[in-house]
């Protein structure tokens, strides 16, 4: 049994950023045709995890040309070229199965604020602000 931990650590990728529920992504993926191989990026709402380890995957939703687009993707899979996380959004449920059925301005989720960039920014006005009193 720990043959099979060690043997699937190895495989583990480290290079890539941590992906939530309700999180917008873009999936850089390898496609290749014929000989020639070139990235395809996916973008869209991560609905669902599943699993753990190498089996771990993700199901990412967006909608286009007015059809809803669902695509599992394995998290460590040598396909997968980078994740970008684009926004982090405000969730309370593990799975939003909910947004299938929703449209529009309706299927958003509210953006979570992040307190690191927020405290960066107030130091940047603070510092705008004593510059500006002293001139």
């Amino acid at each position: 049994m720990d043959l099979v931990r060690a043997v699937e650590q190895s495989q583990l990728r480290q290079d890539l950023p941590k992906v939530e529920v309700g999180d917008y992504v873009k999936v850089a993926l390898r496609i290749t045709e014929g000989s020639r191989e070139r990235i395809q990026v996916f973008e869209g709402t991560v609905i669902a995890m599943k699993g753990t380890g190498l089996s771990e995957t993700i199901t990412v939703r967006r909608i286009s040309y007015g059809v809803g687009v669902e695509r599992i993707l394995p998290v460590h899979a040598p396909t997968i070229d980078n994740i970008e996380v684009v926004r982090k959004g405000v969730v309370r449920r593990a799975k939003l199965y909910y947004l299938r059925d929703r449209v529009g301005k309706k299927a958003r989720l509210r953006e979570k604020l992040n307190v690191k960039t927020n405290e960066a920014h107030v130091e940047k006005v603070e510092a705008v602000e004593t510059e500006t009193s002293e001139a």
